[in-house]
């Protein structure tokens, strides 16, 4: 009989079955049913294991394909991408390299099976690339970003940290949530407290930067390339200064995390030398800046 997706014939194999059991030769229940002896034979056997109810319809999908991949094949691209972590490219030509003929598109194939393979989360959003502007004053280009500490396994904390990139200005104010609407206040906060205003914001793809963020923060904004560290380089330099002089000291307390950052960012605008500045301080800048334009 040939394949049916007939959603009756698991009731039709069951009665037939039925009627064997019942006393019925096969080529009787066979001619009735117009399906050969050998066939009902299979119903029956099958009745046997199942119990006589109805009987599925199996798939028709092969078990195996014919070109599959062999379980030796298999494990020798499992064991050279454990062993060296490369990617699929690398593991395809070192395989070739041992006189082991696959495509790449097998190894690839291979590798996502076994669940080796970093994909792309479905929940990155595309940002259109913006251009970067270049900084010829205060307020051009202003970087942010978050820092997090740990409190114990399930807490954070959260710094959230600011910097003019001419001025080298920075403001920064520790939270106990990081989501979108708290990144807006500490920037709402930090324009406040500066003396100029932000142009352009850029940020990482952090989710406190997220199109929320953006779509309300009524400023310009542009995130940085993805995998490169080096568009942010200001401001990471300036978290791990933050963190060595100020943060690494202090407890895990926000209320005394924003008493000390006060302090030491006063410090840090208003007295702190800066190689960068030639050996000046982001006030000392800011105010030749705004005599200049006077």
């Amino acid at each position: 009989m040939s394949y049916t997706k007939n959603p009756h014939m698991p009731k039709v194999r069951r009665d037939a079955a039925d009627m064997v059991r019942r006393g019925f030769s096969k080529e009787e229940v066979g001619r009735r049913y117009g399906v050969g002896s050998s066939t009902i034979c299979k119903w029956v056997k099958k009745a046997k294991i199942l119990g006589y109810g109805p009987i599925p319809t199996l798939s028709s999908k092969p078990k195996h394909h014919p070109k599959q991949l062999s379980n030796d094949l298999v494990w020798k691209i499992f064991q050279q991408r454990i062993k060296n972590k490369r990617c699929a490219e690398v593991v395809h030509q070192e395989l070739i390299n041992q006189g082991i003929k696959t495509s790449l598109s097998s190894v690839k194939r291979t590798l996502d099976r076994c669940g080796l393979l970093k994909k792309r989360s479905k929940w990155k959003r595309y940002h259109p690339p913006v251009d970067r502007p270049y900084p010829l004053k205060s307020g051009d280009l202003v970087q942010i970003d978050t820092i997090h500490r740990m409190i114990n396994e399930k807490k954070r904390l959260y710094v959230f940290v600011l910097i003019d990139v001419y001025s080298r200005w920075v403001y920064a104010k520790a939270y106990g949530k990081m989501n979108g609407r708290q990144t807006i206040r500490f920037v709402n906060e930090a324009q406040k407290n500066a003396v100029f205003r932000f142009q352009m914001l850029q940020s990482d793809h952090g989710p406190e930067f997220s199109k929320w963020f953006t779509s309300r923060i009524q400023k310009d904004h542009r995130y940085t390339r993805i995998g490169k560290p080096n568009d942010n380089a200001h401001i990471e330099r300036v978290n791990r200064t933050i963190q060595e002089e100020c943060l690494d000291k202090l407890p895990n307390d926000v209320s005394k995390i924003n008493c000390e950052l006060k302090k030491y960012l006063q410090y840090y605008n208003q007295e702190r030398l800066h190689l960068s500045l030639n050996l000046k301080t982001p006030n000392q800048l800011l105010i030749n800046s705004v005599q200049a334009s006077d």
